[in-house]
């Protein structure tokens, strides 16, 4: 299994999949790849837009993307696929149509077979057993929360320290310890903007200028470094 998955698509003042699209070109190879891209994560723009966007910062990747959305049949053209793009946007949204268009098991199959599959922001939640740990709010609701469960922890995008002047609300750190609090058997990675994991032959590494924040019931939270091997979050905890 071949994993990219991205934490954010933009850095702020950055233009839209500029920082990671070396990653993109060398994770997807030099030979030209038309990948099958899925907008589902759209709310406030159409899938016409999401993909031209996508497939102007693809070609300067050296690579390409058709949506999903021009094909008749979605499941066929995800088992067609050579690789598999998956979006950021809104992940309730994005697992409802996944889900509504009997996906959720199709692109499980084709990536555990081996199709690479690079997603960012809901792109990137969708790979865990769940979306319980997006940031989005809830605009539309799936039948389920189960995700892919590609991997078996859950990933928070976009992860934030901050906790801004004047907010008296819960920090992003304590909303992750209710939810390992409840699900104490999970790991939960904080994703920090500008980073993103690497799963290739069995190693999950971190990629990018910034630390992952690892979140494990009943112990302190762990700073991991940018080239660590990661590899312990694709075992179950141990009860």
């Amino acid at each position: 299994m071949r994993l990219l998955l991205i934490s954010n698509s933009t850095n702020a003042g950055e233009a839209y999949l500029d920082y990671p699209k070396n990653n993109i070109r060398e994770f997807l190879g030099s030979k030209k790849v038309k990948t099958l891209f899925i907008p589902y994560a759209a709310v406030t723009f159409s899938y016409d837009e999401y993909e031209e966007k996508v497939r102007n910062r693809f070609a300067e990747a050296g690579h390409d993307v058709v949506s999903i959305h021009r094909f008749s049949d979605p499941v066929k053209a995800v088992m067609d696929a050579p690789a598999i793009v998956v979006g950021g946007g809104n992940t309730w949204m994005l697992l409802k149509c996944l889900r509504d268009k009997k996906l959720i098991g199709p692109v499980r199959k084709k990536v555990l077979a081996g199709t690479p599959y690079v997603g960012w922001s809901a792109g990137s939640n969708v790979t865990c057993p769940t979306i319980m740990t997006t940031n989005d709010m809830p605009v539309t609701a799936p039948s389920s929360f189960r995700a892919f469960g590609l991997i078996p922890f859950q990933i928070n995008p976009h992860y934030l320290d901050a906790n801004p002047a004047g907010h008296a609300g819960e920090t992003r750190e304590q909303r992750i310890q209710e939810f390992i609090e409840v699900n104490r058997e999970i790991f939960v990675a904080g994703l920090r903007e500008g980073t993103m994991f690497l799963l290739e032959g069995g190693r999950l590494s971190l990629i990018g200028p910034r630390n992952t924040r690892i979140f494990r019931h009943g112990s302190e939270p762990m700073e991991i470094t940018p080239g660590s091997d990661l590899s312990f979050l694709l075992k179950k905890i141990k009860k």
